[in-house]
């Protein structure tokens, strides 16, 4: 049997690395998902963030640390999902980023569970199949 994969956003990584930075008891979770091997990620998230190293050291460092995570991949009808997603839920009155709808689209294809500290996750949960583990801070 596989194990719950856990997907963790750009948004949460901001926020635990570098050490030493962020809440301790975020920090303590991802460290433990990470021990557990049960942290995924997606091509989005690896852009955001790669895109915002300021230097090949930061560069080379955190894209090891990312090539170490189970990998999901985002088949090419998932981009039309996103978009249904998209939608569906702006008939509802809920408006989020393209990314995120995107990322969400990714989490529910593979089960995932999103680990996030984006308010967009929280609004569109409710309405959709998406599993979220939410570190927003009000």
């Amino acid at each position: 049997m596989q194990a719950e994969r856990f997907l963790i956003d750009t948004s949460v990584w901001l926020d635990v690395l570098p050490p030493g930075r962020g809440s301790d008891s975020l920090r303590r979770r991802v460290d433990a998902l990470l021990a557990a091997d049960v942290v995924a990620t997606i091509g989005m998230v690896r852009l955001e963030l790669l895109g915002g190293t300021r230097s090949q050291k930061e560069w080379l460092r955190l894209g090891q640390l990312l090539s170490a995570l189970h990998q999901l991949e985002i088949p090419e009808a998932q981009w039309d999902e996103a978009a249904r997603l998209g939608f569906q839920l702006r008939r509802q009155g809920v408006v989020v980023p393209f990314t995120d709808l995107l990322i969400t689209s990714v989490a529910i294809l593979n089960g995932a569970v999103l680990v996030h500290r984006d308010r967009h996750f929280d609004l569109m949960a409710p309405h959709l199949r998406l599993r979220v583990e939410s570190y927003v801070i009000e």
